[in-house]
């Protein structure tokens, strides 16, 4: 058994969750919010049967895109009257983390 834990963009969350509903799979969903951007994300955690890892890890690869956005940045000693630097970043895309679970009770 593993505990995976995928943090993921909120533009790939409804696409992710039918996928994962349509395999048969469960997840538990966290709300979050990442620092440097303040964005949105989507926290899952699972828990998934070693068999079945590698069919989460594709669901999640094929659902989760990446994509460049321009956003304002400002600099680290700015004041509210400094402009802010429009900046070129790459968003979306998954963090996942497999752990090892020594045991699993569902009550």
């Amino acid at each position: 058994m593993k505990l995976v834990i995928a943090i993921i963009n909120n533009d790939d969350a409804q696409k992710v969750l039918s996928e994962i509903g349509r395999a048969g799979l469960y997840a538990t969903k966290l709300s979050t919010t990442g620092t440097f951007l303040r964005a949105g994300n989507l926290t899952l955690i699972m828990g998934v049967e070693d068999e079945r890892l590698d069919e989460t890890l594709d669901i999640l690869r094929n659902n989760c895109s990446k994509r460049e956005e321009i956003t304002s940045v400002l600099p680290g000693y700015a004041t509210e009257l400094m402009p802010s630097v429009p900046v070129k970043i790459t968003v979306g895309g998954a963090t996942v983390f497999v752990l090892d679970v020594e045991q699993f009770h569902k009550m």
